[in-house]
Parts: C-alpha cells; structure tokens; sequence
C-alpha cells in the first residue's frame, strides 16, 4: 500500500511579519511496504538494502512447484482438440444423412419419420459439438486462471525507488499481511515545512520556492508548493506547507533539514 510520508515538527518562527524563509524537513515523496499478493515460502529474493529498483522489477520469487505443475496439466487438456475434431465429424455425418433422407422423402423412397429421425440425429449431434466446443473453452479460462496465480507469485516493485529496508530472506515464510521489504521514492521529494500564520494568505498552490538543503552543503534547488493546510496550529502560530522538489537520478539523500524561501505574493 503507497502512503506519502508527512513529517510533523513542530517549528516557532520568530521574525517579522513578512519574513519569507522557513525551517524544513526533506522527505521521500512515497514509502511503500511491499508485500505479496498471496502468502507463501519465498524461493528466492533478489533485492538488498540500498538497491536501486524500477517499477514492474521483480523484487522476489514465492515457490510456485504446484501453480507450474498444474498449468502443465492445463496446457495439454486446453491443447487438445481430439473431442471437437469427433463432435465435427459425427455432426457431418449427421448432417449428410439428413439431406439424403430429404432427397429420398422426396423422391418418395423415405418415409416422413425417416426424415424426422435423421433431422433429430443432427441437431443432437450439432449440440453435442456444441458442448465440446464449450468444455474447451472453459479448459482455456482455467489455464488463464492458473497463470495469473502463478504471476501472484512474483512480487514486483510498485514504484521506481530505494530499498531502505530488506525484511525477509529466500527460504522464509511471507505471510498474508507479512512485508518483503521497504521502498523508497527519492523523485520527487517531500519537503515539508511550517510558516508563520501571517503568511497564509499571501501563499497558493503552484507558487515556486527556493530550498536550500543540508547536503549536499548549501545547494539551492526550485521547488513547487504541492499543498497548504487548511487548520493552523494556534499553538506555535503556524501552518505547514508541502513542496514537491524535483531530484532527478535520486541526487539528493531525503531525511536531512532544509531551510525554505518563499517569494510570496503580496495581497
């Protein structure tokens, strides 16, 4: 399950009225617990702590000996075709029959119930191919099925990321709610940052920022406010602001404090 991770600290701004810059936290825009789809005994685990992972990685394998036994199974019975080609061929024979009961009906060398016979003999043999047809596809659907239980078996990253935590190794059991690992998304950031209430209503969303960041020492990036809350703290007299900060290539380490300037729009 993805949830943004919202850091809550709790800063006193003592300037001015008008004063623009702000303490701040950089954050990962996204932590993820990943976990599997179904329980199971992990076959093999192939990421560690400070991996590098892509969304739609493979990250682990469950054991899955029974869900490949059974598409094997599945994938000769939805092969074969031996019934239809028996149901085709009765139905041909029925159907010929028919047509030279008619021709002989006609020609008064047939009786009536001949005719009705032979047109009962094909329309049975008709649904008989029918139902063969049916059963077959059915034999194809559950092979489907199968297969999507096996690929429940493969656990893949959700979102492009780090790997800051690696809780289970090949061999043990993942449970139902159990989690493989912990993921990371470094781009964006979450920058998250408390202003003085004075301030409220010269702020909006979309408004550019500046963000000077710990490490590396003094660099200053553009930001963009994401969101700006609706309650104040009437305790410290402030209000918290979200900034997305772009990081391409995962430069910037999250979990360091910043400080934030503000060009704010004057009423």
């Amino acid at each position: 399950m993805l949830r943004p991770i919202f850091s809550i600290a709790a800063v006193f701004l003592a300037g001015a009225a008008h004063a623009a810059a702000s303490d701040c936290v950089v954050n990962p825009s996204i932590v993820v617990g990943v976990g599997g789809t179904v329980p199971g005994l992990l076959e093999e685990v192939l990421i560690d702590r400070g991996d590098i992972v892509k969304k739609g990685q493979i990250l682990a394998r469950l054991n899955a000996n029974t869900e490949l036994s059974t598409i094997d199974l599945m994938s000769e019975q939805a092969a074969n075709t031996s019934e239809i080609e028996a149901q085709q061929t009765r139905y041909q024979l029925a159907l010929n029959r028919m047509d030279r009961s008619k021709r002989l009906a006609g020609l008064n060398v047939a009786s009536r119930d001949a005719v009705e016979e032979a047109i009962a003999q094909m329309e049975v043999s008709k649904r008989e191919l029918a139902l063969a047809e049916t059963r077959k596809r059915i034999l194809e659907l559950e092979l489907a099925r199968a297969k999507t239980v096996l690929g429940q078996k493969v656990i893949l990253s959700p979102i492009d990321g780090i790997v800051m935590e690696r809780k289970l190794y090949a061999g043990e059991y993942l449970d139902q709610d159990g989690q493989l690992a912990t993921i990371a998304q470094l781009d964006p950031l979450s920058v998250e940052a408390f202003v003085a209430d004075t301030e409220y209503s010269k702020f909006s969303v979309g408004l550019a920022v500046r963000v000077t960041v710990s490490e590396p020492r003094d660099e200053v990036h553009v930001g963009t406010v994401q969101v700006i809350d609706r309650v104040l703290d009437a305790a410290s007299r402030t209000f918290g602001v979200r900034i997305m900060l772009p990081n391409a290539g995962s430069r910037l380490p999250a979990g360091q404090r910043c400080k934030v300037e503000f060009d704010a729009k004057s009423n």
